[in-house]
């Protein structure tokens, strides 16, 4: 359930609690595609970077090693040794944006597998019953991703389908949850919002979905490549109808700044690629911008990656040795600055909650919301 706690103007403070433990917003989650993060972390690693939520993925646990296996291994928690909340997509991101040959049908989706070819079908109620076998704490209801742009009439017809898929989704997860079968028979829905970046399309699929009753709301099919401004308008065209006594989660998203605009808006809960990933590719996040790593001026750098960072990266190693074994090729480079880079953006979160708390959110954004989409 979630409870609203305080508010700044449209920017929220809340609490979620589940049966896996309670997670603080504005929240982001660490995005364990496969079951893990990549760069080396691993899940006892996360409490230590003050993680709350670990996001895994359906389609990909899937296809390997199976939901089956992972059932059988007790869920997703015991397989990664991750004891706190994790959120399952519904895996139609990567059905619309992974798979080949794929066919679109009332019933769900026919595709075939990135790994192997070979063919899969997938519709609302095989997406819950995978989730179900992971035993995830939150499961996402399978949606229909449409392609941004997209003509008009073809994303008013995928709302409806994914209005009516919803409705199945629903159906599917309260016979799982009380089958008496269930690995976690109180795992939660959220539905998903979508509607490319047509305003009308967008409010009008909200108060379909908002009439459902769900446990949250995701916001989908943004951040894929609209600038910035639109998905703003849209976050803000959309809050009014989004039920307040219910989590907002702002799907794939983002940047520091992305992620300081959103909350700004009245989003509850991110996640995002993007710390890890660029991370991997020598890029810190700071408090005074990104810093790349592989850039030649930080080889006699004794400081650390933030000097005002907290984490134990930044607590033991500096620039210049972090720089060293990016040029080395070593995998401790890729494991630390993961490492830093996921504390960085779950310690932004807490930071932010905690000027929601004291009531000065407003200095705290404008403070913020240039530095940090700084490239130093």
């Amino acid at each position: 359930m979630y409870h609203l706690l305080k508010t700044q103007g449209t920017a929220r403070r809340g609490r979620l609690d589940t049966v896996h433990g309670s997670v603080q917003t504005p929240g982001f989650m660490n995005v364990a595609t496969a079951g893990a993060i990549k760069g080396a972390v691993d899940a006892f690693d996360l409490k230590e970077l003050g993680c709350q939520v670990q996001l895994c993925n359906t389609y990909h646990l899937h296809l390997r090693p199976g939901d089956q296996l992972v059932r059988e291994l007790g869920g997703i928690q015991k397989f990664t040794g991750w004891q706190g909340p994790v959120l399952t997509d519904s895996g139609g991101f990567q059905v619309f944006s992974l798979a080949k040959l794929r066919n679109i049908r009332e019933e769900g989706v026919t595709f075939s597998s990135h790994i192997d070819g070979r063919k899969i079908f997938m519709g609302p109620e095989e997406s819950m019953r995978i989730q179900s076998n992971l035993g995830s704490t939150i499961a996402m209801a399978f949606d229909e991703c449409v392609e941004n742009p997209a003509p008009y009439d073809y994303a008013k017809n995928s709302c409806a389908r994914t209005t009516r898929w919803l409705a199945r989704c629903k159906a599917e997860m309260e016979k799982l949850n009380s089958s008496g079968q269930a690995i976690n028979p109180e795992q939660l829905l959220f539905g998903i919002n979508q509607g490319c970046t047509f305003t009308d399309l967008r409010i009008e699929h909200m108060k379909q979905i908002a009439d459902m009753d769900l446990d949250g709301y995701g916001i989908g099919g943004l951040a894929v490549g609209e600038p910035a401004e639109v998905m703003y308008a849209i976050i803000e065209a959309i809050e009014p109808y989004m039920p307040q006594n219910k989590i907002r989660y702002l799907m794939g998203v983002g940047t520091p700044v992305n992620i300081l605009e959103a909350v700004h808006r009245g989003v509850d809960l991110f996640d995002c690629v993007m710390p890890t990933r660029n991370a991997r590719h020598g890029h810190a996040f700071t408090s005074q911008g990104c810093r790349n790593l592989h850039n030649a001026k930080y080889s006699l750098d004794q400081a650390p990656l933030d000097e005002s960072c907290p984490c134990p990266v930044c607590q033991k190693f500096s620039r210049a040795y972090i720089h060293h074994l990016f040029q080395a090729g070593e995998m401790l480079a890729m494991r630390l600055t993961v490492m830093h880079n996921l504390f960085f953006y779950n310690d932004l979160l807490r930071r932010i909650r905690d000027a929601i708390d004291e009531n000065r959110f407003d200095k705290f954004y404008q403070a913020n919301v240039e530095v940090l989409g700084l490239r130093i």
